[in-house]
């Protein structure tokens, strides 16, 4: 083949490869938070955060456990594997309701997490919750154009 030279039989793959390749959807995003105990996770994601346990799975007595929990449209997994992830971690979460859950949340009266709500540089409302483990859930509600008028 010359340079410049058409060659309809490349051409005619090229066009197929690029017919299928098919464009991934991604339909959920799920945080992997590194945890060091079962019970006091339990305690802060179920009991304080009114998150529910979807499934949990253990190998054996004694081994460590990787478990989903949700609540609201926020699914995270929690897991007692080293290698896992980083303790440490932060997941930024776009809610509604913000005001109501920390209501929720300071009626509880947990001794360990007092959250407050703060305004931030980008029109929004938030409340960082921190687990036991150093891991971070920052619940940020953007504020509409009228209450970021009357904000500022």
């Amino acid at each position: 083949m010359y340079e410049g030279t058409f060659d309809s039989r490349r051409s005619s793959s090229l066009i197929a490869a690029l017919k299928s390749n098919v464009i991934m959807e991604v339909v959920s995003t799920m945080p992997i938070f590194r945890i060091f105990d079962l019970k006091k996770a339990r305690e802060f994601y179920i009991e304080f955060l009114g998150f529910k346990v979807d499934w949990e799975y253990t190998l054996e007595p004694g081994s460590p456990t990787y478990m989903q929990v949700s609540r609201a449209g926020c699914i995270l997994h929690l897991t007692e594997h080293h290698g896992d992830s980083c303790p440490g971690s932060t997941v930024f979460l776009k809610v509604k309701g913000l005001e109501d859950f920390h209501k929720e949340l300071s009626d509880k009266q947990y001794p360990f997490n007092r959250p407050g709500i703060e305004m931030v540089p980008w029109n929004a409302k938030m409340m960082e919750v921190i687990d036991p483990f150093g891991n971070r859930l920052r619940f940020n509600e953007y504020l509409s154009s009228s209450a970021r008028t009357e904000a500022a």
